[in-house]
């Protein structure tokens, strides 16, 4: 199956496999500031054209789609929204910062690979430097009715001095240990089974830690089923990550480097993350989502 991407400069790329659109990267968003801006994916589909993603939802509006989404780096908020601090639960602080794109450094589409490249400088909410970005994305058919993608990105401090990576949980708020590649699932998908390697749950299995994690949901008008799987890589730092999953109350996974355990990023050094998303039409069950997070496994080999 050939992919095709369409490019809105400087807005946007979508890729697209026949006459479906898999996903549109939204690379320099029009996003309010107390939202934190950055690069997101929505919407997102499966090859055969079910919805996986959801966009700005009305209780979390910094959740869009798929995102590299970091609440507490430093002093900044790179999340969106107010900022948890211990003993006054959520704050709205002067400091959500921005993640916005710089350049395009690849973009191709070519049988069953498509990849997209760029660099982006993350800045205060004052604007000061504190992240110099690269990252690329790179989607690929596994199957008939399967897609994966691999997110990569490559974080320098830039800032002046060193910067901790944390969570809520880090900061004193129990099991929410949410920050990295976040994904918010169609609002159908709420009470879908969250699958670890472990077995199939709910909420009791946020905080779990494993090298993958996946969302068995349904959908509205259709009544079918979709699956989506994360894989963290081996060479992730904090690998194997806590999961940070939801499904009661709304629908979401998040291998979570952070979780209950801040990360200290000196001035001038690196973190490279690289993680597969895949996405497949069809409730796999659980030997098949397993068969899923192999598959994803081999797409970051």
């Amino acid at each position: 199956m050939t992919l095709r991407a369409t490019h809105v400069l400087d807005r946007s790329i979508t890729v697209a496999a026949g006459e479906t659109d898999l996903f549109t990267y939204v690379y320099r968003p029009d996003t309010p500031v107390l939202e934190s801006p950055k690069p997101y994916l929505h919407p997102i589909r499966t090859l055969g054209g079910a919805p996986v993603s959801l966009f700005r939802p009305h209780d979390h509006v910094w959740h869009k789609g798929i995102a590299w989404s970091l609440p507490h780096v430093g002093e900044h908020n790179f999340w969106g929204g107010p900022t948890y601090v211990h003993g006054k639960f959520y704050v709205q602080l002067d400091n959500n910062g921005s993640a916005t794109h710089r350049e395009m450094t690849a973009l191709s589409a070519s049988g069953d690979r498509a990849e997209v490249a760029h660099t982006l400088g993350w800045t205060s909410q004052a604007g000061a430097p504190v992240i110099e970005e690269r990252r690329s994305l790179a989607a690929r058919v596994v199957d008939e009715a399967t897609w994966a993608l691999v997110f990569d990105t490559e974080m320098t401090n830039v800032s002046g001095g060193s910067l901790a990576f944390g969570s809520p949980t880090t900061k004193g708020r129990e099991n929410a240990g949410y920050g990295g590649l976040f994904w918010r699932g169609p609002r159908s998908f709420t009470g879908g089974a969250i699958q670890s390697p472990g077995g199939a749950g709910g909420d009791e299995l946020r905080g779990t830690r494993a090298e993958w994690f996946g969302f068995r949901g349904r959908h509205d008008e259709t009544g079918e089923h979709s699956t989506v799987v994360m894989v963290d890589a081996a060479s992730n730092p904090q690998h194997p990550p806590q999961w940070f999953a939801r499904s009661e109350e709304f629908a979401c996974l998040c291998p979570a480097p952070f979780f209950s355990e801040e990360l200290e990023l000196p001035d001038g050094e690196s973190l490279r993350f690289r993680y597969a998303v895949v996405i497949a039409d069809g409730d796999r069950g659980e030997e098949g989502t397993e068969l899923l997070a192999k598959q994803g496994r081999a797409v970051l080999a």
